[in-house]
């Protein structure tokens, strides 16, 4: 039996720019239709944006240098912020960051809004920060991202290389608010993407309406710690 529902679909362009108060056991689907895109994504507790994603705490509690189904990302409090419940890529990364104007700059060229209208250059640092002004937030709020359907391999030296063709057309992962969480998010192309041609590629969206999670949710039950952090998550919707 079918228990989702879904709420509304959008299309994101390439070096888009978007962002949705996801509410609580609502889920984001992210879906790459083309194959090879890249989804920089900073989240933060809706209801007290100072708790927000902590991407070190999210790895080392899970023992994990990638993300997949059954990570959960965790805030500063140690609060469940987003489950992955499905994951047909296998492995996302969360340490390669985002670039900004003189990345894209440097590495693309110049082509601004006057020269190119809606095919101008843009910057993930640029575009994080516009989506979050719309939130009385700004530069002191910003916090190190997950990169869906890209992948960081490390050699031997520990340099980090990218891996191309991570994500096949068709792709998507969904990922389940165990509270209100501001999502902010864009689809500039990874910041070690060895393509010297300024690409990104769309990604479709669609919010939907899901079920609560059981105990014996799988998210829930991967690992000792994801459990402590949905106790302290579910404590703070008591009586509510």
């Amino acid at each position: 039996m079918n228990t989702e529902t879904i709420l509304f679909t959008e299309t994101l362009p390439g070096g888009g720019l978007w962002s949705w108060q996801l509410r609580r056991y609502t889920t984001l689907r992210i879906t790459d239709p083309e194959g090879g895109t890249n989804v920089g994504l900073m989240a933060y507790n809706a209801d007290q944006p100072l708790d927000r994603l902590n991407l070190p705490d999210t790895l080392k509690a899970q023992y994990t240098a990638k993300l997949t189904r059954g990570h959960v990302l965790m805030s500063d409090l140690g609060h469940a912020l987003l489950s992955v419940t499905a994951d047909t890529v296998g492995w996302h990364d969360p340490l390669g960051g985002h670039g900004n104007a003189e990345h894209v700059r440097r590495k693309y060229g110049t082509a601004t809004y006057q020269e190119k209208r809606n095919d101008w250059y843009r910057n993930a640092h640029d575009n994080f920060l516009i989506e979050l002004g719309k939130y009385g937030l700004g530069k002191r709020d910003l916090v190190a991202n997950v990169n869906w359907f890209s992948r960081l391999d490390v050699d031997a030296g520990g340099k980090m290389h990218f891996h191309p063709g991570n994500s096949k057309a068709g792709a998507h992962v969904d990922l389940r608010a165990e509270m209100n969480v501001l999502v902010v998010l864009n689809t500039c192309q990874h910041p070690l993407d060895p393509n010297p041609n300024y690409a990104p590629k769309p990604v479709r969206l669609a919010v939907l309406q899901t079920p609560p999670p059981g105990p014996d949710d799988f998210c829930r039950n991967f690992r000792k710690e994801n459990q402590r952090c949905f106790t302290l998550t579910e404590r703070l919707f008591l009586g509510a």
